[in-house]
């Protein structure tokens, strides 16, 4: 009996060596398959990091780098004493009150109309509304400088023949906002689809509950469909926050690294990117980058504290 029960004992540890094996060598195949993204991380994305956290406490500049020294926090007061840091911070908070509650609310209602059973072509539209989020973003915002061009754009040409006089969208400080706020909208089909996505997958019988309650449309879409759709809403509200805080490449393709007019597009990306290539002063650059690190990092906290109060998830407990 003891030495059926030793037998035993004994094919169960030589199963579980095997078994042992075998996930190791899954485990290494693995490794062998990422080992391409890992290496590729540590030299492009975590070694540059270390890298800019070591320059942010020096005065390197890429034309004097023999001379480069360790000034300590010397760039971080420097950075809350910079007015034009303060400038540019000013700029990217009034495009953001502007440009964030329309980049979360219009890929809702795109993906509410495009839910609606009654719409002619649905998959047509659908497709052509996904169609600009794979457009280089570049070239489209060459043809979008065409459009809004003050003397051959089809804006003010369509403006033109109904009589009215078009604005200058690109060059007035009072319409360089809304013109930036339209381009970035054109991009916005990929949340669309995910909106939409999340938006079929809601329940039915939640639907018919709701119209056995007497429910209009709008108050199954306000009671019922937006608080299964809160995931997706708060997934694209923090991407676009991220996205808006960093803002770039519009501008700085349409206008240049100036910030005109009159500095209404000096976004906070628009000086780091001057004092980096423009001044070659990667030390402040670098300091410059790690603030807005930190802000978007305490920013994603906040948001993330504040889900449980308005986002559900499937599943969840009260």
């Amino acid at each position: 009996m003891f030495s059926e029960f030793k037998f035993k004992n004994l094919g169960l540890r030589t199963k579980r060596a095997k078994m042992g094996k075998s996930a190791k060598r899954e485990a290494l195949w693995g490794l062998a398959f990422i080992s391409p993204w890992i290496i590729g991380f540590f030299l492009w994305t975590f070694g540059p990091m270390v890298a800019s956290l070591i320059f942010s406490f020096t005065d390197f500049n890429l034309l004097h780098r023999d001379e480069m020294q360790w000034i300590g926090l010397q760039n971080f007061r420097h950075f809350f004493s910079d007015p034009l840091v303060w400038q540019a911070i000013k700029v990217s908070l009034i495009f953001a009150a502007i440009a964030l509650p329309i980049s979360v609310i219009q890929p809702i209602v795109m993906a509410a109309l495009l839910n609606d059973d009654r719409l002619w072509a649905r998959r047509m539209f659908t497709t052509l509304f996904y169609m600009p989020a794979v457009v280089p973003f570049v070239s489209a915002v060459y043809v979008w400088s065409g459009i809004m061009n003050t003397q051959t754009g089809w804006f003010n040409r369509g403006l033109a023949a109904i009589g009215i006089p078009g604005p200058d969208w690109l060059g007035s400080q009072a319409w360089i906002y809304p013109s930036l706020v339209m381009i970035g909208l054109w991009g916005v089909g990929n949340m669309m689809l995910m909106t939409l996505a999340t938006m079929q997958g809601v329940p039915t019988e939640l639907y018919d509950a709701a119209k056995v309650d007497g429910a209009s449309h709008f108050k199954q879409f306000y009671h019922v469909t937006l608080p299964m759709i809160t995931p997706v809403i708060f997934y694209n509200l923090v991407l676009t926050t991220i996205g808006i805080v960093q803002y770039f490449l519009v501008p700085f393709v349409l206008k240049g690294p100036n910030g005109d007019p009159g500095n209404a597009t000096w976004f906070y990306g628009m000086y780091l990117y001057k004092e980096a290539f423009s001044y070659s002063n990667m030390g402040y650059a670098s300091t410059m980058a790690w603030m807005l690190f930190l802000f978007v990092l305490v920013f994603t906290i906040i948001l993330f504290a504040t889900q449980k109060y308005w986002v559900y998830y499937a599943g969840m407990e009260d």
